[in-house]
């Protein structure tokens, strides 16, 4: 096989029909280790609108129980994409997935940026860091596939388009990004949780590292001191140098899915789909309101 064969591949399939498909391949072929950053970042700059990292921070799942969490909600996600909507595991993720949002007091608008996370930063990521750019096959079956995901959770007025969904994106973080006391405690709990994974003594290197490759928009809302201007080119520098050395590999021949990255710690043995997640009561345990009894689930 070729470098671009898998590319190629994807071209002459319908990234409307096959969406699903076509995502599996760019995520677990393609871009596993670009799309585990991408969406990192992706759930992290949620944190910087206050309704969001508020709610996290009360809920204390980022905070105390980080590692589980963000391997909860990695696991849960790339079930979906692994066996697809269909799929007796693809549903009882989505069912979970649900479960946990309807415990809390989530407004539709912050639950539809969160999924323009999910489409707008791997395609950024990639375009920047990558080794090479993401189609435009890949781009709007990454939409497809999300819409098919936020339709499953219910969310209204999701948007069409790639374009339309970077606009939502740039539109909500630019009216909503603000300074708030608990959703820092968040961030720096992620940050903590990130730096973790790596030898102590390289922890203040690599929260630099990670400061170095946000925005200014998110530097200010969590009221971090930016890097240097120096240090910043580097460290992003090093990234597109990392994508380039991967272009000059052969292209990858097994999947690579999120359950085998290095960061899931949580279950050593294995997992069970139905047993991932949190099981928040109404009112009790950082859930804020009493809610209705929910339709019928998702999935």
């Amino acid at each position: 096989m070729k470098r671009f064969s898998r590319l190629e591949q994807i071209r002459r399939m319908d990234p409307y029909e096959e969406a699903t498909e076509i995502y599996r391949l760019s995520v677990a072929y393609e871009f596993p280790w670009d799309f585990t950053r991408a969406l990192e970042l992706a759930l992290y700059r949620t944190y910087a609108v206050p309704g969001i990292g508020g709610l996290l921070a009360r809920t204390a799942e980022l905070t105390d129980r980080s590692q589980k969490r963000y391997d909860d909600t990695a696991l849960l996600l790339d079930t979906v994409v692994e066996h697809g909507f269909g799929s007796d595991l693809g549903r009882t993720a989505i069912r979970r997935i649900n479960q946990m949002h309807r415990s809390y007091d989530i407004g539709d608008d912050d639950m539809r940026y969160v999924l323009c996370t999910f489409v707008v930063m791997p395609k950024r990521w990639i375009d920047a860091y990558g080794w090479r750019r993401l189609s435009r096959h890949e781009t709007v079956a990454s939409v497809v596939h999300y819409r098919t995901l936020g339709r499953h959770m219910g969310i209204k007025d999701i948007p069409e388009t790639y374009e339309e969904f970077e606009t939502s994106l740039d539109s909500y973080e630019a009216a909503h990004f603000a300074w708030d006391e608990d959703a820092r405690r968040v961030s720096d709990a992620t940050l903590d949780l990130m730096a973790s994974w790596y030898p102590r003594p390289l922890a203040p290197l690599l929260r630099t590292t990670t400061l170095a490759l946000l925005d200014d928009s998110l530097l200010r809302a969590f009221r971090y001191s930016p890097p240097s201007a120096t240090t910043r080119a580097w460290v992003r520098r090093a990234v597109r140098l990392r994508g380039r050395a991967v272009r000059l590999l052969p292209p990858r021949r097994a999947p690579h899915f999120a359950r085998q990255n290095r960061e899931i710690k949580s279950y050593p043995y294995g997992h069970r789909i139905a047993d991932l997640g949190t099981r928040p009561v109404p009112g009790l345990g950082g859930c804020p309101v009493r809610h209705a009894a929910p339709d019928a689930e998702a999935g």
